[in-house]
């Protein structure tokens, strides 16, 4: 377990796009009343543009620059939430670094093929706009050392919202009982 304890410190959903991070997220939240965030909203927010302009006019560097920045004043945050964290958030050493002294780290993954169906509504993910399966093969690969390196709790998210929501919040009581 990172150094924090749960019940005073955040729960951060980490994984890749499409894994239902968010989804999941609020019901968490609300299970645990705690409050919940989103750092690509919390981007939005505070830049005032959506992330696909965000890459689009800026690129990417600058996008992970400001989700570093998100993810640095969410994690610093005195009260405890549910944050999910955008897939990319772990490219950042120093995000890495705040998120194992943050709390509990919650590593929600399903295969690609999963990923692949549940991101192809929508066009809010710019990095997805050519190959899907590919550029989410390749995103897994580059990341999954990373996500593991964070985790504290792996969670199979293949199986119904409800389901997953129950083994996250059971997994953190457990993480919170030690």
């Amino acid at each position: 377990m990172n150094s924090a304890s749960s019940r005073s410190a955040h729960i951060v959903l980490i994984g890749m796009m499409g894994v239902g991070k968010s989804t999941v997220g609020r019901r968490v939240a609300r299970e645990l009343s705690r409050s919940f965030v989103d750092s690509d909203d919390e981007v939005v927010a505070r830049t005032g543009r959506a992330v696909t302009e965000i890459f689009a006019t800026d690129g990417e560097a600058a996008f992970r620059d400001i989700e570093a920045e998100v993810m640095a004043e969410l994690l610093a945050s005195p009260v405890p939430s549910v944050i999910a964290a955008a897939g990319g958030s772990v490219l950042n050493s120093s995000t890495r670094a705040r998120l194992r002294e943050s709390g509990t780290v919650v590593w929600m993954r399903a295969p690609v093929d999963v990923l692949v169906g549940r991101t192809s509504r929508g066009t809010h993910r710019p990095a997805l706009a050519n190959n899907p399966r590919a550029t989410l093969t390749q995103m897994e690969t580059d990341r999954e050392a990373l996500y593991g390196e964070v985790a504290d709790i792996t969670v199979d998210c293949t199986a119904p919202i409800a389901a997953v929501v129950r083994t996250i919040v059971q997994s953190v009581n457990e993480v919170d009982a030690q």
